[in-house]
Parts: structure tokens; sequence; C-alpha cells
């Protein structure tokens, strides 16, 4: 049973970055925490270590179908590694104090996410093409920046959020459309979930080598799979896809949480 769970873990983290560029950790870690009954902080770290690959393989899906800024991308990327660093030492001392907190985090964010992408999906914007220099461009991509930084802390802390966050600042700030943001977004958790596997590694997170390679394959497996639907797929569905998947992995994991 418990493979069961490192498989579906793997699998629904894949499909959950292939299709919005999110982090593995919203499905990882509820299931590993909630379901197998493993440590936060070690969740975690499976998690990013997940996100290395699958972010990197989605990004470069993405980029083949020309919906990704990597000018703009990377130097939201710099600010981001600052703020993963700091929040993954942040998150060591919170679980210190709270076993177990980091994993109800992740839980309910998973079911937060699904909520929003089914009642307020993010369609329109900008191609990447189109997004010109100037003033006001500059200005923009600054503020994206300093959000980077934050959006960093973030996923270093939790393991989780980092993608959704980048989603709203790509669409909502510099006004891209979802694939632009999602290709942009899996770009930098691609470096900012290696910095964080790195520092929770060196902080003292256990390693359980075997489960780690089973979910970090199936993980990638289906994020390569899932990001090939998602550059196919009507916007607005897309959105609908996204939701209906968080929403089930959300549900199924605080359900078990609470049974078990």
């Amino acid at each position: 049973m418990i493979w069961l769970i490192y498989l579906l873990a793997g699998l629904g983290a894949g499909i959950v970055t292939g299709l919005a560029g999110l982090s593995a950790a919203v499905v990882i870690t509820p299931l590993l925490v909630g379901v197998c009954g493993w440590d936060s902080y070690d969740a975690v770290t499976v998690a990013l270590a997940s996100d290395v690959l699958a972010s990197m393989l989605t990004a470069n899906t993405y980029r083949k179908n020309k919906n990704i800024d990597l000018k703009r991308g990377l130097m939201v990327g710099a600010t981001a590694l600052i703020g993963t660093t700091v929040g993954s030492y942040c998150g060591y001392l919170f679980n210190q104090a709270q076993p177990g907190g980091l994993g109800l985090i992740a839980m309910l964010t998973t079911v937060f996410l699904g909520i929003k992408f089914l009642l307020r999906p993010v369609s329109g914007g900008a191609a990447a093409k189109d997004f010109e220099d100037g003033k006001a461009a500059a200005a923009k991509t600054a503020a994206a920046m300093l959000c980077g930084l934050g959006i960093g802390w973030v996923c270093g802390f939790t393991g989780s959020g980092g993608g959704v966050l980048m989603l709203t600042v790509f669409t909502l700030l510099l006004g891209y459309n979802l694939k632009v943001a999602v290709g942009t977004s899996t770009m930098i958790m691609t470096f900012v979930a290696f910095v964080g596997a790195v520092s929770h590694i060196t902080m003292g997170a256990q390693i359980y080598p075997l489960p780690m390679a089973v979910i970090v394959l199936v993980c990638l497996l289906g994020a390569v799979t899932a990001a090939k639907f998602a550059n196919k797929c009507e916007i607005v569905k897309l959105n609908h896809v996204i939701g209906v998947v968080l929403m089930i992995l959300g549900i199924f994991t605080i359900t078990t949480k609470f049974l078990l």
C-alpha cells in the first residue's frame, strides 16, 4: 500500500507540475506526511528533489512551443534563489517547533489552489514575444524581482506555493497568458527547487534513497506527459482540469489524515 502511495505522489506531482507549473510539494508533502507518516521536513526535501528534473523538462517542453520568457524569468529567478535559502532555514526552525505543521499547510494549500483555478481561471494575457521593453516594462520587471524574493522564501519554507505565486506575478503583474506564465515559472522552479533541496539536506533532512528515486522518476514521467497536453489544451479548459485534480488530491489527503 505504501508503495502505491509513493507512485500516486510522484504521478500527481508530475501532473500538476506539467499542467500548471505548481510545486511537486502540493501533492507529495500532503501524501507523505498525511498518509505515510513522514516527517514534514523530510517530505518537503523529496518534493523539492522531484521538482528539479520535473520542472526542468517541463520548462523545456514549453520552450519548444515558444511559451517561455527566458530573460525576465532568469532575473526573477535570481532573487527567488536568495529567498529560498533563507526560507529553508526558517522551515527547519518551524518544523522543530511544530512537527507536521508544514504538511498541514501543504494540504490546505492544495485545496485552496483547486478552488482558485475552478472559480477564477487564469486566462488572457500576452505571449512572451509580445512583451516589449521600456520604462513601464522595466518597472514591472523590478517589481517582479522583488516578488521573486518573497516567493523564494515561501518555497523554501513550505516546499510549495512557489509555482502558483509565480503564476500570479507573471499573469497579473507582467501580463503573460497562462501558458507563458507556466513555462517561465517552471524554469525558475528548477533552480529554486535545487537550492531548496540542497539546503534541506545540508540542514539534516533524512534521506530514503529508494522511495525518493521512485517518486522522482514517476514525477518526471508525469510532468513530461502533462506538459505536452497543456501546450495543446485550450486555456480555460486547462484551468478547470488543474482545479479538479488539485481538489481531488487535497480532499483525499486531508480526509485520510483525519481517518487514520
